[in-house]
């Protein structure tokens, strides 16, 4: 085992704490864009164009690392789907701050998901860590009363679970496979594209709307699709597949509530109570202390 991270586990490690710095603001960006069209509408327009833009990629299809790409693609695009329809449904239903925040318990969660799917026990960190992200959220919610805990809240939660399954599907479905990343992500933005509209036929019975004209829609659309989703797809497909640990990938994300909650602080003009900002710290203090285990020094072999 060697002492010193390899120069690829490196990047990804900056990769992964750069899609922190992202997502935590996509929370607000989408927040605003939700203010001028629906929310399946907005995912159809936001992983459609995203799927155009990536396209070439699939002249992969045609070959053997395309075919891995494709075998793995599919079933995560389909986690992706139920991802981003909880975070986006949640972020319209509560404060982007709050989002941010109860989404980081995607950190405790990991490694039970983890240890269930690819048999992977946590040690003791874990546990710990889960106790004090746990007070954190508990913090979080009581500075509006839990009788007030909302529907967009129950969503972020049930967002961050999924996220869990999401790293560690991927790292069980594309370890040791040669595969392109971009065709992956090309993939899994048209899954979640599709789904996207054809949820729509079920649940809006006159269609969706024309799309907007508004500037500040396309500019919160075109920022989302381009860092939010190319940049932060490609990045974390990487990452996991450098890294070898699902575990790892969410602690190193785990800042991610820090930008969020500034972010809408700054942009959405939210703001939070004492006690949130304290429950948040704990949940982000619990992240950092436990992104120190021992398999930090253990680099992942890739195909």
């Amino acid at each position: 085992m060697s002492r010193h991270p390899t120069p690829a586990l490196w990047i990804a490690d900056l990769m992964l704490l750069l899609v922190a710095v992202v997502w935590g603001t996509s929370y607000g960006v989408a927040k605003s864009a939700l203010a001028y069209y629906p929310v399946l509408g907005f995912l159809a327009v936001r992983f459609c164009l995203t799927f155009v833009l990536l396209l070439p990629t699939l002249r992969e299809l045609a070959t053997q690392r395309g075919q891995q790409a494709l075998k793995a693609g599919l079933p995560l695009g389909l986690i992706l789907l139920c991802i981003f329809l909880c975070e986006t449904f949640g972020v319209a239903l509560t404060t982007a701050s709050n989002a941010a925040f109860l989404i980081s318990l995607t950190v405790v969660m990991t490694p039970f998901v983890e240890w269930l799917l690819l048999q992977r026990r946590p040690d003791g960190q874990a546990f710990v860590a889960a106790g004090i992200s746990l007070l954190g959220a508990w913090l979080l919610t009581s500075s509006v009363g839990l009788s007030s805990f909302s529907m967009g809240d129950a969503l972020m939660l049930a967002a961050a679970l999924l996220r869990a399954l999401m790293v560690s599907a991927t790292q069980r479905l594309t370890a040791g496979k040669s595969m392109s990343t971009l065709t992956l992500t090309a993939i899994q933005s048209g899954v979640v594209g599709s789904g996207s509209l054809i949820v729509a036929t079920f649940m809006l019975p006159h269609g969706l709307p024309a799309l907007p004209h508004a500037p500040a829609f396309w500019g919160a659309t075109i920022y989302l699709v381009l860092f939010c989703t190319i940049f932060a797809f490609f990045a974390q497909n990487y990452g996991i597949r450098h890294t070898g640990s699902p575990s790892r990938v969410s602690l190193l994300m785990g800042s991610e509530p820090v930008f969020g909650a500034i972010f809408a602080a700054y942009w959405l003009g939210e703001r939070l109570a004492s006690s949130a900002w304290l429950g948040g710290m704990f949940i982000v203090g619990a992240a950092l202390w436990a992104s120190r285990p021992r398999s930090v020094l253990r680099p992942a072999t890739v195909a």
